[in-house]
């Protein structure tokens, strides 16, 4: 069979196969890098007019502009206030019945474990209205507990999701042989079941933390004008500055992104993610 195939054609399809897989990554690379390239130039860019391609002059001047205005300020620290709050609320919610769902077998479990989901499942625009009609019958509008109970809405199926499935791994031999040794139920959970989870713990950390950190129509429904976060900032700064500021803040709420996804990489991964969305 190798004998018969005609070489040049061999190096002729080998050749187009190359080209095609080069083609497709370039088309990628350009489709997923190229707005964030365009991001960096108009951030760094002092003066820019439409329709050029590349600014005309680079510089700090709009950095420096962001960096002075108070209320931005004061957005970026009511982020990560409310980041905080909602991963540390949402821990001491969620652990204990992400740990039931994950060892007791119940019916409905997998009901259960599907409501988690419904939150995600409809508009936000829809559903944040229903909730502001009953926010305001229980006058939590421009509350902070409003608005971080509206930031664990979205979080809880990762925090419920991903912590059973790391609790499903550690297997129950293990704390048996914990009790065995006089251990009692909460020694043995913080000693042995605890630590065996805390990388899918920590995975659904991080997407709480982030997804808190991106949240904006709930917040800007039953927040504003008490609270303002860099989210909802940025429909003010778009209709209100031009492009280079704009970036500008636009880059600032995506450092904090990278860096915690950087320091924390060793348990981002898609394994870590897969495994706490396997509903046993």
């Amino acid at each position: 069979m190798f004998t018969m195939l005609n070489p040049r054609k061999f190096y002729r399809a080998v050749g187009r196969k190359k080209f095609l897989d080069f083609f497709v990554l370039t088309v990628f690379l350009l489709f997923f890098y190229g707005p964030l390239t365009n991001l960096l130039m108009l951030a760094f860019a002092e003066i820019y007019q439409y329709p050029n391609l590349i600014p005309q002059k680079f510089g700090f001047k709009w950095w420096e502009f962001v960096l002075s205005q108070k209320t931005m300020m004061s957005a970026v620290g009511q982020s990560f206030m409310f980041a905080i709050v909602t991963t540390v609320f949402s821990l001491l919610i969620c652990l204990p019945a992400a740990y039931g769902l994950a060892r007791y077998k119940f019916p409905g479990r997998r009901l259960v474990m599907f409501s988690f989901m419904l939150s995600n499942a409809f508009p936000k625009i829809g559903l944040y209205t229903s909730i502001g009609i009953m926010y305001y019958k229980l006058n939590l509008m421009g509350t902070f507990l409003g608005v971080v109970l509206i930031h664990m809405i979205n979080t809880m199926m990762f925090m419920v999701w991903i912590p059973c499935g790391a609790f499903s791994s550690v297997h129950r031999q293990q704390e048996e042989a914990a009790r065995d040794v006089g251990a009692g139920p909460f020694l043995t959970f913080c000693k042995v079941t605890l630590p065996m989870a805390v990388p899918g713990i920590a995975v659904a950390c991080i997407y709480t933390f982030l997804g808190s950190m991106d949240e904006a129509q709930g917040t800007l429904l039953v927040g504003v004008p008490q609270y303002q976060t860099m989210p909802v900032m940025m429909y003010t700064v778009i209709s209100d500055y031009n492009v280079m500021a704009a970036a500008v803040y636009a880059l600032a709420m995506v450092i904090p992104t990278i860096v915690l996804l950087v320091l924390l990489r060793r348990y981002v991964g898609p394994e870590a993610i897969a495994s706490g969305f396997q509903m046993k």
